[in-house]
């Protein structure tokens, strides 16, 4: 039996604006289990990333249940997330977040000091190498292209070995191409290594190859049909 390595019960994450309660996720129910593929689709607004974001443990929900790995960690404190992060997940951004004035390979490494694991140039060359840029480590991030930035971004994610990888528009900033061959690259982690991927995205070509969609609109789960998406 696979382990489930997400189980969320009645999320739901609430943003106050002076008088007025805005839910962005309200009562969502989701389970994900070891090596499980996940997108996670919907309108612009619709919650998306709200809902990445309570999963991964980048912000607090407001009610509701959360347990990663086992544990529960729906009133955790900060610092215990915060080492959760660093320990377990691997996350990739629609922006690439690369720091301009260090190589690629520099980049990689840098979630290493940050988590207090020395650090080993072999195993990020490694990872640059299986991202399909073993002949760029030493470049600066002006250098490379979208996707070859997100490819670095890919690596970084990796370098700590994370239980859980989550990306949020990993494909939104790149052209059509650069789209297909990073989607690829993380289906492919997902199939080679059991890695759990847990993604958003607006492109409904790409989304439907994960392995499971998800589709929300208004901060709620709901059917295909209604998700008010176009296919």
């Amino acid at each position: 039996m696979e382990k489930c390595v997400i189980k969320a019960n009645k999320l739901t994450k609430v943003y106050k604006l002076l008088a007025e309660e805005i839910y962005a996720v309200h009562d969502v129910d989701l389970e994900a289990a070891e090596g499980d593929f996940v997108a996670i689709m919907g309108p612009s607004g619709s919650g998306k990333t709200t809902l990445l974001d309570s999963l991964g443990c980048l912000t607090t929900i407001t009610s509701g249940s959360l347990s990663i790995l086992g544990n529960d960690v729906s009133k955790a404190k900060e610092n215990t997330l915060v080492l959760m992060r660093r320990k377990s997940f691997g996350f990739v951004f629609q922006d690439f977040l690369l720091i301009p004035t260090l190589t690629a390979i520099e980049n990689v490494q840098l979630p290493l000091l940050f988590a207090r694991i020395p650090q080993q140039a072999g195993q990020a060359r490694e990872l640059l190498e299986r991202v399909g840029l073993g002949k760029r480590v030493n470049h600066l991030p002006k250098e490379l292209s979208g996707g070859e930035k997100q490819r670095v971004a890919i690596a970084r994610a990796l370098i700590t070995s994370p239980k859980i990888l989550f990306a949020d528009e990993p494909t939104g900033n790149l052209d059509t191409k650069s789209s297909e061959d990073i989607f690829g690259l993380l289906a492919d982690l997902n199939k080679k290594d059991n890695l759990t991927v847990i993604l958003t995205t607006h492109n409904p070509k790409l989304g439907l190859r994960a392995g499971r969609v998800i589709y929300l609109k208004d901060g709620r789960i709901v059917s295909r049909e209604n998700s008010s998406l176009c296919f």
